[in-house]
Formats: C-alpha cells, sequence, structure tokens
C-alpha cells in the first residue's frame, strides 16, 4: 500500500513537473495577447477561453514558417519538458532537435506542435485558473456562506459536508498537470524530434568522431611502436658490442628517435583537443629518409628504391604511405631483427606503389603477435581505396606490398572521406562488430 502511495506521490516531487506545467502556462501567453484584439472577448464568461484558442492560430501558423522558431521550441523544450541535467550531451540524447526548418516537413511539424501546445495549454491554464476557486466555493459552502463566484455554478443551500469536497478540485488539477506534462513531452519528441536528414547528418558526424579516434590510435600505434622498437634493438645491440663507439652511436639513434615520437605524441594530443588548430606538420613520404636512417641506425642493412614525384603525391597518400612504410620497418625489426631490408616507393601517374621485403626469421613470431600493426596497414589501404598484402612469399622473404590509387577513384580528401565508413565496416577496424 506504502509503495503504491509513494508511486502515485513520487510526480510531485520532480521538479520536471513544475517545469512542465510552466511550459504549458506559457502557451496562453499567445491567446491573451491577441484575446486583447476583441473586447468583448474577456468579458463573455467561459468563452473567453475559446477565444484565447481560436485567435493566435493564423499567427501561430505564420511563426511555424520562420526556421529559427523551431531551435527556439526545441530548446524550451529541452530546458522545461525533459528531466535531469541539461548539458550538451543531455540535450543532445533527448530526441528534441534544437536546428532550425530545413523543410517544409519541418515546417509543418512546427506548425503541429504549436497547435497542439496552444490547445493544451489554453486549457491547462482554464483548469489552474478555475479549480482552485471551486475549492474555495466549496470551503465557503462548508462554513454555510453562499458562493456566486464567477464562472462557477452557485452554492444556494450551504452544508458542511461540501468540507469534503474540498481537496478534490485540487487532486484533479495535479493529476491533470501531471498527465498534461507527460503527454506534452512525449508530442515534443515527435513533433520536434530531427528529422531524417538531421539523424543522418548526426550519423556521419559520429561516424566522422569513431573514423579520427581510430586515426589516433593507428597513429599512436606505428609512431610510438616505431620509437620503442627502435630503441629496444639499439640498446640490445650496444649492450652486445661492447664498443664505446658503437654505444655512443646507438645513444644519438635513440634520442633521434626520442624526440622524433615526442613529436608524434604532441602532435597526437593537439588533435585531442578541440579548442587546438589541427597540425598540418604530419610526416609524408618525402620524410621516408628518416624512417630509412632510424633502420640502418638500428643495425638493419637498408636498399632503398625511391622513384617518382614524392612531393606531388596527394596528402592523404602520402602521410598513410608514410605510416604504412613506417609501420612494416617497426615489424621487421621487432620480429626479425637487423636483418637486409629492402624498401621500394614508387609514385607513379596513377598509383603509388610500397614494398617492403625482408628474410623470414629463423624462429616464427608468436600467432598474433604482428597482427595490429598489419592490420593497420591494410586497413590504411583499404581507407584510401587501394589494397595491401602482408604475408611470406614463395622466395622465402617477408612481403609488405600496398597499392595507393591515385586517379578520381583514389584518395582525394573528400573521395577518402566518403568511403571511410563502407571500408571500416569491411576492415572492422573502426567500429566494433555488431553483436
Amino acid at each position: 500500500m506504502s509503495s503504491s502511495l509513494s508511486a502515485v506521490l513520487r510526480p510531485l516531487t520532480r521538479a520536471v513537473t513544475y517545469t512542465r506545467w510552466l511550459h504549458l502556462l506559457i502557451a496562453t501567453v499567445a491567446g491573451v495577447l491577441t484575446g486583447f484584439l476583441r473586447s468583448e472577448a474577456l468579458y463573455s464568461g467561459a468563452w473567453v477561453w475559446l477565444w484565447y484558442v481560436v485567435l493566435p492560430v493564423p499567427l501561430l501558423l505564420l511563426a511555424a514558417l520562420i526556421p529559427a522558431v523551431r531551435r527556439v521550441e526545441g530548446l524550451q523544450a529541452q530546458l522545461l519538458l525533459v528531466p535531469g541535467p541539461h548539458g550538451p550531451e543531455e540535450r543532445a540524447t533527448s530526441g528534441i532537435s534544437t536546428s532550425p526548418s530545413a523543410s517544409w516537413r519541418d515546417r509543418g511539424r512546427t506548425a503541429g506542435w504549436l497547435l497542439l501546445r496552444l490547445t493544451t495549454g489554453v486549457a491547462l491554464t482554464a483548469l489552474t485558473v478555475q479549480l482552485p476557486f471551486l475549492s474555495v466555493a466549496f470551503a465557503r459552502a462548508a462554513v454555510g456562506l453562499r458562493t456566486h463566484l464567477r464562472d462557477l455554478p452557485s452554492i444556494d443551500a450551504p452544508h458542511w459536508w461540501y468540507g469534503l469536497l474540498v481537496p478534490l478540485p485540487l487532486v484533479v488539477l495535479l493529476a491533470v498537470v501531471v498527465a498534461a506534462g507527460s503527454l506534452t513531452a512525449a508530442a515534443a519528441r515527435r513533433l520536434l524530434g530531427p528529422s531524417a536528414a538531421e539523424r543522418l547528418a548526426t550519423l556521419e558526424a559520429r561516424t566522422e568522431r569513431m573514423l579520427e579516434h581510430n586515426r589516433l590510435a593507428q597513429e599512436l600505434h606505428d609512431s610510438i611502436g616505431h620509437a620503442l622498437t627502435v630503441t629496444v634493438v639499439q640498446a640490445g645491440a650496444a649492450r652486445a658490442a661492447g664498443s664505446a663507439e658503437f654505444t655512443d652511436r646507438a645513444l644519438a639513434a635513440i634520442e633521434e628517435t626520442g624526440r622524433q615520437a615526442l613529436d608524434d605524441l604532441e602532435r597526437a594530443l593537439r588533435l585531442l583537443r578541440e579548442d587546438a588548430p589541427r597540425p598540418a606538420d604530419r610526416p609524408t613520404l618525402t620524410d621516408a629518409a628518416r624512417l630509412l636512417e632510424s633502420a640502418r641506425a638500428a643495425g638493419s642493412q637498408v636498399r632503398a628504391e625511391l622513384s617518382g614525384p614524392l612531393d606531388a603525391l596527394p596528402g592523404p597518400v602520402s602521410r598513410e604511405g608514410y605510416r604504412m612504410v613506417q609501420e612494416a620497418l617497426t615489424n621487421v625489426l621487432r620480429h626479425a631483427g637487423p636483418v637486409p631490408v629492402s624498401v621500394r616507393i614508387a609514385a607513379a601517374d596513377d598509383a603509388l606503389e610500397l614494398d617492403v621485403r625482408n628474410p623470414l626469421p629463423r624462429t616464427p613470431a608468436p600467432r598474433g603477435a604482428a597482427g595490429r600493426g598489419l592490420r593497420g596497414i591494410r586497413e590504411r589501404a583499404t581507407l584510401l581505396g587501394g589494397e595491401a598484402t602482408t604475408g611470406p612469399g614463395d622466395d622465402g622473404e617477408w612481403r609488405v606490398y600496398a597499392r595507393l590509387p591515385l586517379g578520381p577513384g583514389g584518395a582525394a580528401p573528400t573521395s577518402l572521406k566518403r568511403r571511410a565508413p563502407r571500408a571500416c565496416r569491411e576492415s572492422r577496424g573502426c567500429f566494433p562488430a555488431s553483436p
């Protein structure tokens, strides 16, 4: 019994009940203001409430044509109809849009909302005014006074039992307030909710954020992983060599690699700060010599072949190509050690080819040890509209090969954005797998 009573009384303890009440009372303002256009309507008894509903209709229909009205109504509905905190994240998940009208469908839904809010608001305002007076009439009749309150039936035969009816109008009023508030909030989500175009735009923005986070994770994995791999190999080689001269060279290479890794880390952190400009100094294939020297400093014999106009490559291709070569060299140092490596970077008119080869290690790498980095290479190639293959070849070498198109269907920045969501779904690298 107590739990049932608590459930009935709980809405009366919530602030949103009273903010919804206020929201509906505000809707009557338009009716009251236009009611002054017909002075006799103010003295026509209960019919005044009907005028408050009818007179503002033309003005509301005209207001619905203004795109900003939908935004104003959406903001007001979010603040007064939706319970809980009202921060940006909570408002974004409220189901109520704050975007201006972008189509005639949006304007039609806004008009329907304005008319519904006006009708409901005027009806609730009438009850808010009349029902408390009815309680007063019952109280007067309970103490033996005749009542002739305006717009209410007169009580010519007062009696004490009218006192039992005093709380009834107030209970009815509170029940109507709770029900009208809940129904209005549900109607707001339908009539002021995001349109199909807005939902699509929100989904695309969310997809872009997920792609950006995935790219940053891959950037950190490639750059920091490369730096740590080179550092470990250099430190181990210096300890095994027992040569002061080699140790000095190894320490210099570790210092330079660490400095580059710190620059990459700072660049990634700047991207995560919303108020910071996007850095434009990400390394490209024109900086490939830095990678090759790093691998040579780690003890590998690197034979490089660079051809074609690398400085004329599109930005996305050049930047992602750099990371792919970096990950391929990191994979060599991590799993094969300082072995001879062949690197070919060839830029042609229609495609960029990357080819990194090294002898297979004598001891096979543990299962899954190289999965993340090599999968990242394939993901980058897919996002750019190309393809990449990794694995042992028939000649006893491990090969990482990628071909990135440069034509109209290739890797221009706009094309990259357009192809990214599908590519991520295919490679399962940007989104969690569907349940």
